[in-house]
């Protein structure tokens, strides 16, 4: 078999439904298998998938086990020369592992590529190639010293690689990681004792490490909503500082002082991510109009009557209403991936955006990177 796609879920029953149906569409003509590793969901992920998704193997755990663990366990059953790692909040398009699979197979050097990743509105996301996060680097993302002078501390993103412009990078995004099992296997995939939140950035070191080269490749476009799993908490604040903590004592050696500050630059940037993230003090606009492409004429938006509602069969006249208070929601059998992606891409200050389920029953998407995401329900 040539590609084992892992899909670690946990509690993200219509973002995986989403995610899924992009794959199936994105491995249809290849040589490939769809894994879904489940972390003792409560939301009925399982069942649904089960039901919606025939054809994509389901491991259940009965708890938590984490996602370094939980990857492992999916990427030990998988069968296929190549293996992406996939979270369950991103869309990729249809030719994503096509791409791949032929950058991957011209660049034997390479040890893990990485895409370009746009958030729910199509906007890029930085952290899709970033450097090794030593502890001078990180105090130089800590004191936003890379906005001030991003030729001279931008490290920490890579900022001398231009976003659409493909090349070596150290650190890439557990959201997508695109390798060979076999250099997974050298690796011994992700270390299990960190739980999360380091995972990618411990497994990008350890190949530079073993000699071979991580690569951003912006050829490849693929959503990410981020965190749909993760509420911004306390224990989320905990958690991270625990796995960065872990990071740098794992791979540097650094004196009392270094580490008594490494533990406090993490405090405050993880509690700067939990404060940004906070559904209670992020101010989500309702749209003044949803505009739903779809063939399927008999479908209705459940949610308030009093926003206007428009309906057709292609993007043709949305942007009579161009206003980021217009939210498109796209039905992935109507219109492509690749197309959604492209417009979403291009028009990331236009609109906002949502993508029908597979049963047509609820709109699923998310306008902030820094918030979680919303489920409509349609009628």
């Amino acid at each position: 078999m040539k590609l084992s796609v892992v899909v670690l879920n946990y509690n993200v029953k219509y973002f995986i439904d989403l995610c899924l149906q992009s794959v199936l569409a994105a491995t249809k003509h290849l040589d490939a298998e769809v894994i879904v590793v489940d972390n003792a969901s409560i939301d009925g992920s399982v069942d649904w998938i089960k039901k919606q998704f025939p054809s994509v193997v389901v491991i259940e755990n009965k708890k938590n086990i984490g996602f370094p663990k939980g990857n492992n366990i999916g990427v030990a059953q998988a069968k296929g020369e190549y293996v992406c790692i996939l979270n369950p909040d991103t869309i990729v398009a249809e030719n994503t592992f096509k791409k791949a699979l032929s950058f991957m197979e011209q660049n034997k050097d390479v040890g893990v590529m990485g895409p370009q990743l746009l958030d729910g509105s199509g906007r890029f996301l930085k952290e899709s190639k970033r450097g090794v996060p030593t502890p001078w680097v990180a105090f130089t993302k800590v004191a936003g010293l890379y906005k001030i002078f991003p030729r001279l501390f931008g490290a920490y993103y890579n900022l001398r690689l231009p976003k659409d412009q493909a090349g070596p990078t150290d650190i890439l995004v557990g959201a997508f990681m695109f390798m060979t099992a076999a250099h997974y296997k050298q690796l011994k995939g992700f270390d299990e004792d960190c739980f999360m939140y380091s995972d990618d950035i411990d497994l990008s070191y350890r190949s530079l490490q073993l000699g071979k080269q991580n690569y951003y490749n912006p050829a490849i476009k693929v959503i990410h909503f981020k965190g749909e799993s993760t509420p911004k908490d306390f224990v989320y604040q905990m958690m991270f500082r625990e796995a960065m903590n872990y990071f740098y004592t794992k791979h540097f050696h650094v004196s009392n002082l270094v580490k008594i500050w490494i533990k406090q630059a993490t405090n405050v940037f993880s509690f700067l991510k939990r404060i940004r993230g906070s559904e209670k003090l992020i101010k989500k606009a309702k749209p003044r109009r949803y505009w739903l492409i779809s063939k399927a004429l008999d479908l209705e938006i459940g949610v308030d009557k009093n926003i206007p509602f428009t309906h057709t069969k292609s993007l043709h006249g949305v942007f009579k209403h161009r206003s980021s208070r217009t939210e498109l929601i796209f039905d992935p059998e109507t219109i492509s991936f690749s197309e959604m992606i492209d417009f979403m891409h291009a028009n990331n200050n236009s609109f906002t955006y949502k993508f029908l389920s597979s049963d047509k029953g609820h709109a699923v998407g998310s306008n902030l990177s820094t918030s979680k995401g919303e489920v409509l329900v349609m009628y």
